[in-house]
């Protein structure tokens, strides 16, 4: 292997700002900031707005907008007893 020609890959820690849901793993992504790991480990840290633990979809709190009526029969009920103008 070339020596200088391959990413930097590491342990870095990811953290879900909107719930504090951490998570350690190997990736190449460019990090500046450090954070202490319980087990005092330093590790790269990477801040995220959204994981597995808050996205709705995951989490069960997705709203399916089939069950509100749908798209489909929301559009006839609009659009369907229009009548054209002679």
């Amino acid at each position: 292997m070339k020596d200088g020609i391959h990413p930097n890959y590491r342990d870095v820690c990811f953290q879900d700002m909107s719930n504090g849901f951490k998570f350690v793993t190997r990736s190449c992504a460019n990090t500046k900031e450090m954070i202490t790991l319980e087990d005092g480990r330093e590790l790269p840290w990477y801040k995220l707005d959204t994981t597995s633990e808050s996205h709705p979809f995951y989490t069960g709190t997705q709203k399916s907008v089939d069950t509100l009526g749908g798209r489909v029969e929301r559009f006839r009920n609009r659009f369907g007893k229009t009548t054209l103008a002679k």
